[in-house]
């Protein structure tokens, strides 16, 4: 009997158009250039078109409204993987998602497993017994593949583990071509007003409350403009905020959109104000677009991008009164941050694609 071709396997069921799916569609099709054989295993079809036409993607097909939650989505695309082994055992994984999950099924199949962990451990390991689960189970991963440097002192000291870190890779060009598309919002008008973006999932990790409370403190004092831009289950809690604050006028929530990039070219200033992160992509982008970054002090990568405030401001997590003043002092100081904002730029040769990419390669053909 003929033996099976050696295959890849990308493992990732869940994808909602975040920055970790911007990675992995970057990283793919990468791959896809020198990587033959190569599956994606997705719940969803709605990213097909951006992968690479050399990539099989196997989807789970079923025509329905109904929203699946990700759990369901790790659960179905485990079968698929499961299915997709049994009939070729010569294939290897690489997981960007339900990592666990896939290293316990690689011990009742017998597979290699490389995993990419997105972000920091102090968001998914809020128990002892979560904690246990994680020790264990990273042991089985033949590489553990972190998208920062302080990210891999975290999760090496916690696991005893040897991680590697390879940063998110940016496709500089393709933002730059992407900001220049025509806005359609009537926002962002007022030539005499700060104009700030905040660009992410509304969700407790992104801690949109300590932006609005700071914002709502910085209107009383000068002229500023907040878009904010994202989707998730605080969508309310939100829009809440900005009608019992009286704040309708000054903040805008638009849905997540496929081209970002042209509402942050609007911009004046991007806040973030995680509460963890891994690596942002969106500090990335706007250093891209020579945008000055005000973000919390959150671990991991604010501070490894921004070189300890060296290349932007930071300001302690939840602390929404440090970040009014940091908004104020930007305003009131604007000309003297752009040497920053032309450090900051010059800096992203350690995030170039294809030199990050080159690395991903490297790791998986040694498999």
């Amino acid at each position: 009997m003929e033996k099976a071709k050696k295959r890849l396997i990308i493992f990732m069921p869940s994808m909602d158009g975040g920055g970790v799916e911007k990675n992995l569609i970057i990283v793919s099709n990468f791959l896809s250039r020198y990587i033959k054989n190569l599956t994606l295993i997705t719940f969803d079809d709605g990213f097909n078109k951006k992968f690479s036409k050399k990539i099989k993607i196997v989807n789970y097909k079923k025509k329905t409204n109904k929203k699946f939650s990700k759990y369901f989505k790790y659960l179905i695309c485990l079968l698929i993987l499961s299915k997709e082994i049994l009939n070729n055992k010569n294939s290897s994984v690489f997981s960007f998602q339900a990592n666990i999950y896939c290293l316990i099924l690689s011990k009742i199949l017998d597979f290699k497993v490389i995993i990419r962990s997105n972000s920091s451990h102090k968001g998914w390991t809020k128990n002892f017994v979560k904690q246990m689960i994680f020790k264990i189970f990273f042991k089985f991963a033949e590489k553990i593949i972190v998208n920062s440097k302080d990210f891999k002192k975290e999760i090496d000291k916690e696991y005893n583990v040897k991680s590697v870190t390879i940063y998110n890779p940016l496709n500089i060009n393709e933002i730059k071509k992407k900001s220049k598309e025509k806005v359609n919002i009537n926002f962002f008008k007022n030539r005499d007003t700060l104009k700030i973006i905040n660009i992410a999932r509304f969700t407790d990790q992104k801690d949109h409350l300590t932006l609005l409370k700071a914002f709502r403190e910085v209107t009383k004092t000068i002229k500023v403009e907040l878009l904010i831009m994202g989707y998730g289950t605080n969508k309310k809690m939100i829009n809440n905020f900005i009608l019992s604050n009286n704040l309708k006028k000054a903040v805008k929530v638009i849905p997540f959109q496929t081209n970002p990039y042209k509402y942050l070219k609007q911009s004046d200033l991007l806040v973030l104000t995680s509460l963890y992160e891994g690596l942002p992509n969106v500090l990335l982008e706007a250093m891209a677009l020579k945008k000055f970054i005000i973000s919390s002090n959150c671990p991991t990568g604010p501070k490894e991008i921004l070189q300890n405030g060296k290349f932007g401001m930071l300001f302690k997590v939840k602390n929404f009164k440090q970040l009014e003043k940091k908004i104020i002092e930007f305003n009131n100081k604007k000309k003297s941050y752009q040497r920053k904002i032309r450090a900051a730029y010059t800096s992203l040769d350690r995030f170039e694609m294809t030199k990050n990419c080159n690395k991903y390669l490297e790791l998986i053909n040694k498999l």
